[in-house]
């Protein structure tokens, strides 16, 4: 996450975790002249339509009035999903052996992107297998790393 969005989440959270959830990772998506900033919201027991909306009511009303974001923007707030993106160290190394599609901000032996299984985290580098090569990828490199669910 960047330093506006590491903002966002310091402010965001003591009013998300009294609402009984915790923020699994913020985003802002600048879209031409529109910006979005997304909410990811989670718990226990998961999320749903409810909580979304008590959390996004909350969360606007504290924005509003902190005015941490200076033009317009558009508040999403989600669940991870099944497919969910990972912000943090400790939400990678907790999703060791899942299936990940990971993409860098520069490549690394060449490449941007790799699909693999998550096999954790060592010294700040993500530890991805695919097939029979091991990658260690640093954290501060990778742009956007997603879990891939597998259905059997």
């Amino acid at each position: 996450m960047n330093r506006k969005e590491l903002q966002v989440e310091e402010l965001l959270a003591p009013t998300v975790e009294s609402l009984g959830c915790t923020i699994w990772g913020v985003e802002f998506l600048n879209q031409g002249k529109h910006t979005k900033l997304r909410l990811y919201i989670d718990r226990d027991e998961g999320i749903d339509v409810d909580h979304c909306a008590a959390v996004s009511r909350h969360v606007s009303d504290l924005l509003d009035v902190e005015e941490v974001i200076s033009s317009a923007y558009t508040l999403e707030v989600s669940s991870p999903g099944m497919d969910r993106l990972l912000f943090k160290e400790e939400q990678f190394a907790d999703s060791a052996g899942e299936q990940v599609d990971i993409r860098l901000n520069f490549p690394f032996e060449g490449r941007k992107k790799f699909v693999g299984v998550l096999n954790g985290v060592q010294d700040s580098m993500a530890v991805v297998q695919i097939e029979d090569e091991e990658f260690l990828l640093p954290l501060e490199n990778i742009q956007k790393a997603r879990v891939v669910p597998v259905f059997d």
